[in-house]
């Protein structure tokens, strides 16, 4: 996937917005995990706490101290992690009761630490016990009625090892991490797959309109989604009004051209019957007209036929056939003629236009040539832009070539450097409008031959 692509935004999107959310679903399932295994470690706590309720409650009326016990043996072990502790409230002159695991020291109550009560007085708290211990602590405050006391209140608290929930949580932080991890980059997977498949026809439409540009294909076919189906038959739409649009210019250019000839050929006759000065005159002008209605009519039938999708032309048969037709033309002159021309390039335009581009270029050549003439055809990239697929049509002659500042004059309309050779001096301009509308190029430089290099640039496969 390339850096601006729409599959890479896409997945992107998606593969951002999974490694987010996992995190942050896996911090939501550990603090509801962590709440639930509180809650039941609380409700354990809470058992053992109406128990020691339940014992001190029980204890013979009016004895000095009562000593309630829990039947589990973790609260007997030295510093085992499991404690209770009773204390008297007020002014009752009753001492503090622990467990024997507690020994000698005490614990630190929710509510020293103001820990908030719930409803029945109950209050819960993490705090640390005798061996650094982190302990969950249950506190909760009792009044207890004694015939010989009165009403007297207490504290009863029952504090567990933390270490059993940490490590619950732990267990399942794990499995959480692996699972969600799994997960992830099974979406970031799945999310691939999907992308890839679902820009496929993309990818189809793509292959269609690279067929239509290289005259494989007429239209854009196939079966496409039906989201991507009123594209398919718009740009069908396009490309046929394209086709008749050329069509319709193509017609009025023969037809323009038609018209405009035949009184043209009557003027000139008519001014070459009359010897006079305004007979001359007339006969100047009407070629001057003929002249310029040629270029426009030849530049307006160039423009319509390089909008045309999809033509290509086999480039070796074209140049083979215009070598050989200036062969004979120019075969009083005894001139050598040099071809190169690799099999398989195509260029994408009109074979018509081709041919008049070379031909021009050709003929322009054995004008000026003095023994010989070459024609080299090559495949690259442009040696300015560095981009895109081009064909270059080199053409040198070993005549007196050109300054280099009338290089540029010479491929002006109707510019004419030396009256004694034939022609209009239309053929270089022809050549670098025809080159201009096919996005192409031509430049004259020094022939290492001595003569004249002309170097044509046109767009390739």
């Amino acid at each position: 996937m390339r850096l601006n692509s729409l599959a890479l935004r896409l997945f992107a999107a998606a593969s951002v917005w999974a490694l987010v959310a996992l995190p942050i679903t896996a911090i939501v399932l550990i603090s509801v995990y962590r709440g639930a295994v509180e809650r039941s470690f609380d409700a354990r706590l809470n058992v053992y706490l109406t128990n020691l309720v339940a014992n001190l409650a029980a204890a013979s009326p009016g004895s000095q101290a009562p000593s309630p016990s829990l039947s589990d043996p973790l609260f007997t072990l030295p510093f085992s992690g499991w404690y209770w502790q009773i204390t008297p409230l007020g002014s009752s002159v009753q001492s503090l009761q622990t467990s024997d695991s507690l020994l000698d020291q005490r614990l630190v109550l929710p509510r020293e630490i103001k820990a908030l009560a719930d409803g029945i007085l109950t209050r819960r708290s993490y705090i640390e016990g005798p061996e650094k211990q982190r302990l969950r602590v249950l506190e909760r405050e009792i009044r207890l009625n004694d015939p010989n006391r009165g009403t007297t209140r207490f504290s009863f608290a029952v504090a567990g090892d933390s270490a059993e929930i940490e490590m619950v949580i732990d267990e399942f932080r794990i499995l959480l991490v692996v699972a969600l991890t799994i997960l992830g980059l099974g979406l970031v997977l799945a999310t691939y797959f999907q992308v890839r498949f679902g820009l496929r026809p993309l990818r189809a439409i793509g292959k269609g309109l690279s067929a239509i540009r290289s005259g494989d294909s007429e239209k854009l076919e196939g079966e496409l989604p039906t989201e991507i189906v009123p594209l398919q038959r718009e740009l069908n739409a396009l490309i046929q009004s394209n086709r008749e649009i050329v069509e319709r210019a193509r017609t009025h250019v023969g037809n323009l051209a038609h018209a405009l000839k035949t009184p043209l050929s009557v003027i000139t006759n008519e001014a070459a019957q009359n010897r006079t000065r305004f007979g001359k005159k007339v006969g100047d002008q009407a070629e001057l007209m003929r002249g310029q209605i040629d270029h426009h009519l030849n530049r307006a039938s160039m423009a319509a036929r390089s909008a045309i999708t999809g033509s290509q032309t086999e480039v070796k048969p074209v140049v083979a056939a215009v070598v050989r037709a200036l062969e004979r033309i120019y075969e009083g002159r005894g001139l050598t003629f040099f071809s190169s021309c690799p099999d398989g390039i195509t260029f994408a335009g009109e074979k018509q236009d081709l041919e008049e581009m070379v031909g021009n270029l050709l003929d322009n050549a054995c004008k000026w040539a003095k023994s010989h003439v070459a024609l080299t055809v090559s495949l690259g990239t442009d040696a300015d832009t560095r981009s895109g697929r081009f064909l270059t049509v080199s053409v040198d002659d070993d005549g007196p070539g050109l300054p280099k500042k009338e290089r540029l004059a010479v491929i002006k309309r109707g510019r004419r450097l030396d009256e004694t050779k034939p022609g209009s001096g239309l053929g270089l301009s022809i050549v670098a409008e025809l080159a201009h509308l096919y996005k192409g190029k031509l430049s004259l430089e020094k022939s290492k031959n001595g003569g004249l290099s002309a170097r044509l640039v046109l767009p390739g496969p």
